[in-house]
């Protein structure tokens, strides 16, 4: 008989990845495929695996892409293979998000189920606009309605009972019938005046609001051309958005930005950001392949210290020192025999973060240049290496040509070890929704910490014209690459992820 998979109905929030829950960032990593809806922001999805297997299944208010029995159908398929399934859907799925249906075919096929709570928009896009939906002064209760007509178009909204609650109104899914149902309020004896919000996009980066009044909103909103998703909120706790608005005065609110560093190094950046308000979407345009067996690697090593009176070991990258040591490892090479031999053994990092990940490992630099790139690297050898010298490089395949010119000059004998090969990331599930996002302008920055990042981002982003995104760079030789596409270029004083975070703060 053939194994049932496993079905987990979870909520995504309103789009800032922050307010996942961890349940369902757990399940993002550990289920075999993931099927979304449209509103599950790029900043969630750039956080699935790049291997995950997902189905998009997005719906968006007047052009649905796959009809809900056809999801449920997915849903139900997917399970009957054997898979653990994750739905992945915007706000709380119980909160008008037709969970119900979804697993009543589920039910019928007795496949396991889990639900997955998620924080609803209509608690969350409030409170980022600095409105709280219940306040001693102003009302104890809240309710939440959804805007959507009948099927024949008629209203399903009791509106004298609402107005007679005298609680905050929260309507989802309501910005196409905002004028019938501000209208339906005030027929049912609810004052003009009453104050009145829409809140367009909440809890992103390009979120905005209006407030004004139940008999002047309907006007205000389409002046400022407010589109979906938006909630539209009455009552009188909308009149404390000015006072409690906060999201956008945060160094970096109401800004994108897109990182393009390896996933294994890309947390400390994104989550800088994140801490001054930025929303970012992390999508590594590189990936490495560590070279194993690496027989060159080997060779090296074997003589490493036993041809020359100094030995230099050279780290151009993190990821570089973690791969150096992981085949150190593989080769059962001990570094008690590596350092033990008769030549006076030199370290030298291309840079602060280098350098750390050396630290880690009970190393310490003998030489950081004070230019962290490749060719200040070559020169700074050059220049404290004792003549004749041996300089053993381990990196990628494919790196800096500027490295190794000084160091020859010098009449070093060099040995350029490759660790790694570095794979260019394609990210075909989300390249459209991010394509559309530099389209409407809504990617303030772009980082990019090397040449490679910038050639993995135009690989795989092939947008028509890269004019418009404002680059920054970690150094002259990755701005070098960047202004090949015509990108705005900003640079940072310092080749570090400070530097750069100080430059972004500088730029907003």
């Amino acid at each position: 008989m053939e194994q049932k998979g496993k079905v987990w109905l979870a909520g995504a929030g309103p789009g800032d990845a922050g307010l996942l829950t961890v349940k369902t960032r757990q399940l993002m990593e550990s289920v075999d495929i993931i099927v979304y809806d449209a509103l599950i922001s790029a900043e969630i999805l750039s956080l699935i695996p790049a291997d995950k297997e997902m189905v998009h299944v997005g719906k968006r208010s007047g052009h649905h892409m796959v009809p809900q029995e056809e999801t449920n159908q997915i849903l139900l398929a997917e399970a009957l293979k054997g898979k653990k399934v994750l739905r992945l859907k915007g706000g709380d799925p119980f909160v008008f998000g037709r969970g119900g249906e979804e697993l009543e075919l589920l039910k019928e096929h007795g496949i396991p189920f889990e639900i997955v709570p998620g924080i609803t928009s209509a608690a969350a896009v409030p409170a980022y606009a600095g409105i709280p939906i219940t306040h001693r002064e102003y009302t104890s209760s809240f309710h939440v309605i959804t805007g959507h007509p009948r099927k024949d178009g008629t209203s399903r909204v009791d509106y004298p009972s609402l107005v007679n609650l005298k609680g905050t109104l929260v309507f989802l899914m309501g910005i196409s019938s905002m004028e019938t149902i501000l209208i339906g309020l005030m027929e049912a004896g609810m004052d003009p005046s009453v104050p009145a919000a829409v809140l367009e996009k909440g809890t992103l980066s390009s979120q905005r609001r209006v407030v004004s009044t139940v008999g002047n909103l309907a006007k205000e909103a389409k002046k400022a051309e407010i589109g979906t998703p938006a909630i539209i909120l009455v009552g009188e706790v909308c009149a404390l958005a000015d006072l409690f608005h906060w999201a956008e005065d945060r160094p970096l609110g109401g800004r994108q930005i897109l990182i393009t560093r390896p996933r294994e190094n890309s947390s400390r950046l994104a989550d800088r950001l994140r801490a001054l308000g930025a929303q970012v979407i992390e999508l590594p345009s590189i990936d490495t392949k560590t070279i194993s067996p690496n027989p060159a690697l080997s060779h090296a090593m074997k003589e490493f210290g036993y041809r020359t009176k100094e030995e230099w070991l050279v780290f151009t990258s993190p990821i570089g020192v973690r791969v150096f040591f992981e085949q150190m490892v593989e080769m059962k090479m001990d570094l008690r025999k590596l350092f033990a031999c008769p030549a006076k053994v030199k370290i030298a990092a291309i840079g602060s973060a280098t350098e750390r990940e050396l630290k880690e490992r009970g190393l310490f630099a003998d030489l950081v240049p004070a230019v962290y790139c490749a060719e200040d690297l070559g020169k700074e050898i050059a220049a404290a290496a004792e003549p004749g010298s041996r300089v053993t490089i381990v990196r990628a395949a494919i790196g800096s040509q500027e490295l190794l010119p000084p160091l020859e000059k010098a009449g070093l004998e060099v040995v350029d070890t490759p660790l790694y090969e570095t794979i260019y990331e394609t990210h075909e599930q989300i390249r459209e929704k991010i394509q559309e996002q530099f389209k409407a302008g809504e990617i303030d920055m772009v980082t990019f910490t090397s040449a490679s990042t910038v050639k993995g981002f135009v690989h795989t982003l092939r947008l028509e014209d890269y004019r418009p995104i404002h680059a920054v760079c970690i150094g002259e030789q990755t701005a070098a690459e960047a202004r090949k596409y015509g990108m705005r270029i900003s640079i940072s004083k310092k080749a570090s992820i400070d530097s750069m975070v100080e430059l972004i703060l500088e730029e907003a």
